[in-house]
């Protein structure tokens, strides 16, 4: 446990996870019923290439990412997208993702995207998961929210679902490099070579979410002569030294905020983590020289049989991306002028697609306020923000700042 919060415990609320996934997180078994699955469904998509900066493969964003929050990773360790997408999904979601420069194309965001409401129907129609979450006790309550971001349990197997979901559409970029132009047989291999489970230990839970909404990935694949995908030694290394950086950061902060400023560590959390979003909480309440395990690669005996989440998860993942690329067809389609701008202010909707975590919405909610914008209603489900402008001029600025923390404004007016 940590010293600074007695319920912040890694491998308890790791066990908690454990015991509600091990009869089955959908109610068909590994994977959702077909029936989630939905009807053949064509989705069109409009393209915009990627402009990076004169004499660098990386766009303005990504470098000021990579500077700011990648220490030690250098440039020409990232690879880079060539197109930005945006559709919209079945649900009618806003949609934001990248492809190239491997040919597997639009279709792996797309339907990653698409399989992953498959699989959030599943967890929701799985009635004996609900109520198992119900019936949690206040002690693994309480030890989930010190100890997790979000921490409503089958929240956290929904965000779980869609980390592994940009894992894949991540690493598409780099399936041109390891000899794989189908995009069924690419995510078989990092599914069959362990590379979900790879990142799952060796990146952080931010590196993966902002490199995803910017189409970066700081990553080099090798194929040996059996066909098994695994990380070069370098990247092994960097991630290595990039967690380190993250840990040392956050666990300084949250020192000088309790020893030197006097704050609780609740305050502290509240401050670093809610308010100035400048520390992962999970790594800044870890005890010096404690190595973070990811809650999902922890296994646990429950009723006799071992139970490890992440593997279910990858394994109803990759199934249910493999059926999907049966029922998606993809057409790029021309993007329409955008009229001009309305002047009108008060309470006003739009959409920011990238929102995947209660850490996203946190941040929106703290960018919009410190412009000024009273928040209404953030949905991570819809993707939708209801807020309240005084002016035009104090609408655009907050949309800037949101576009300048890595994240897509989609309004009605696109």
């Amino acid at each position: 446990m940590s010293r600074y919060d007695g319920h912040y415990d890694r491998a308890a609320a790791s066990g908690v996870l454990a015991r509600l996934a091990a009869p089955g997180l959908f109610a068909s078994g590994a994977a959702p019923a077909d029936d989630v699955l939905g009807p053949p469904r064509l989705i069109r998509y409009v393209a915009h290439p990627l402009s990076p900066e004169p004499g660098s493969a990386l766009t303005l964003s990504q470098r000021l990412y990579l500077e700011r929050f990648m220490r030690p990773c250098r440039p020409d360790q990232i690879t880079s997208a060539t197109h930005r997408i945006t559709w919209t999904d079945s649900d009618g979601v806003p949609c934001t993702g990248h492809y190239g420069p491997s040919s597997l194309g639009p279709v792996v965001p797309i339907a990653a995207r698409e399989a992953l409401l498959a699989l959030w129907r599943g967890l929701a129609a799985n009635t004996r998961l609900g109520e198992a979450a119900l019936d949690l006790s206040d002690d693994d309550m309480d030890v989930l929210a010190a100890t997790t971001t979000d921490t409503e349990p089958v929240e956290i197997f929904r965000i779980g679902f869609e980390a592994a979901a940009r894992a894949l559409a991540q690493h598409a970029l780099l399936a041109h490099r390891v000899g794989h132009d189908d995009p069924a047989a690419f995510a078989e291999a990092l599914h069959r070579s362990g590379v979900f489970a790879t990142v799952a230990a060796t990146w952080y839970w931010e590196l993966q979410a902002s490199t995803f909404r910017r189409g970066m990935v700081p990553v080099t694949l090798e194929r040996n002569g059996s066909g098994v995908l695994r990380y070069s030694a370098d990247t092994a290394a960097l991630l290595a030294a990039m967690k380190r950086t993250t840990i040392a950061e956050a666990q300084e902060t949250m020192r000088r905020a309790v020893d030197e400023e006097g704050l609780s560590p609740d305050r502290a959390v509240r401050k670093y983590h809610t308010e100035l979003d400048l520390v992962a909480k999970q790594y800044a309440l870890l005890d010096p020289g404690t190595a973070p395990r990811c809650l999902a690669l922890m296994s646990h005996t429950v009723d006799g049989r071992l139970v490890t989440v992440l593997p279910t998860a990858v394994e109803a993942l990759v199934s249910t991306f493999t059926r999907m690329l049966g029922l998606v067809n993809v057409e790029e389609v021309a993007s329409a002028a955008a009229p001009a701008a309305a002047e009108s202010v008060g309470a006003q909707t739009f959409h920011v697609p990238d929102m995947n975590c209660k850490h996203c919405r946190v941040t929106i909610t703290a960018v919009l306020e410190a412009e000024g914008a009273e928040v209404g209603d953030i949905s991570l489900v819809t993707k939708q923000v209801v807020a309240r402008f005084d002016t035009p001029a104090q609408r655009d600025a907050a949309f800037a700042a949101i576009r300048d923390s890595g994240y897509t404004v989609v309004t009605e007016r696109q």
